[in-house]
């Protein structure tokens, strides 16, 4: 089942080519309900409704360095710092963006906008103090992460050890275009996945590069305690711009189009924009580590 967030947030099952209204207020509450929700009667044709971000969490655990092949990559360019597997930091929930939903390139603030390719998991119960082998009793679905990150101001971050801000400005966490529910995709372990930037390709690659497993992620935060609803992130995959040859040639732009793809999910497609374009209103404001 393809579960979707629409419109002023309204939530709905995908039928085909319709969707049928659920009776919730929001997707958050359909996971606490345990999906027990009836139908409201009202159908709309898919191509008629505007998706939204599919769910906005309680915590949104981001799980960095979980493919070798990524810390291969950073390695070989020298990167400031490894990217191991049990990296945990928090999105900044604010920043999250759902299909169609336009970047904002703040080019006040950084030269080099990037792109990562993740599958996210949804919780789907509360729980915490778990073993790997409890883990799929609370896995509720899965969705499309794209991990947008300033690379100046990561590396500057990454000085002390830890980054934030780099990865979670306004517009920097497009989810989507869906969740689709675990019943649906029976190994998270078994599914290709690709990035493409103007429909060219930059990453390819397969969930089953991952160094930690699915189960082993969803265990080891559940020290932390668990909400229905929370996403977790699993790692991003070879092919991002910083860690290439030629980073400056591939780093996003205002015009780009981003089509981040994962088999048996979809294609969540946002398009990239300027600042003035996004904040018409607004003067740009930068941070100073990454600033033009």
């Amino acid at each position: 089942m393809k579960l979707v967030s629409f419109d002023d947030n309204r939530v709905g099952r995908i039928e085909q080519d319709r969707v049928v209204e659920l009776d919730v207020a929001d997707m958050r509450t359909y996971f606490e309900l345990g999906g027990e929700v009836q139908p409201t009667g009202r159908e709309l044709p898919l191509s008629s409704v505007r998706l939204r971000a599919p769910l906005v969490p309680k915590k949104f655990f981001h799980t960095a360095g979980n493919f070798r092949e990524h810390h291969e990559e950073s390695a070989r360019v020298n990167w400031s710092h490894p990217v191991l597997p049990w990296i945990v930091f928090f999105q900044n929930l604010d920043a999250i963006i759902g299909p169609e939903d336009p970047i904002i390139y703040p080019e006040a603030m950084t030269n080099e906008l990037d792109y990562e390719l993740e599958l996210a998991v949804v919780i789907g119960k509360a729980g915490k103090f778990f073993g790997p082998e409890e883990a799929a009793d609370y896995i509720a679905g899965y969705l499309i992460f794209n991990d947008i990150t300033a690379r100046d101001i990561q590396r500057e971050e990454m000085k002390s050890g830890v980054f934030c801000l780099s990865k979670s400005i306004d517009t920097f966490c497009p989810t989507g275009p869906w969740i689709v529910t675990a019943d649906e995709i029976p190994d998270p372990h078994n599914l290709s996945m690709e990035l493409r930037v103007n429909g060219q390709s930059r990453q390819v690659s397969h969930t089953s590069r991952m160094s930690v497993s699915v189960p082993e992620i969803i265990s080891h935060y559940s020290a932390m305690g668990y909400s229905a609803g929370d996403i977790i992130s699993t790692g991003t995959v070879a092919g991002v711009a910083g860690f290439s040859e030629d980073p400056a040639s591939l780093y996003l732009r205002p015009g780009d189009v981003v089509e981040a793809e994962i088999e048996g999910i979809g294609v969540l497609r946002n398009p990239v924009i300027s600042w003035a374009q996004g904040h018409p209103d607004l003067s740009p404001v930068g941070s100073g580590a990454g600033a033009a």
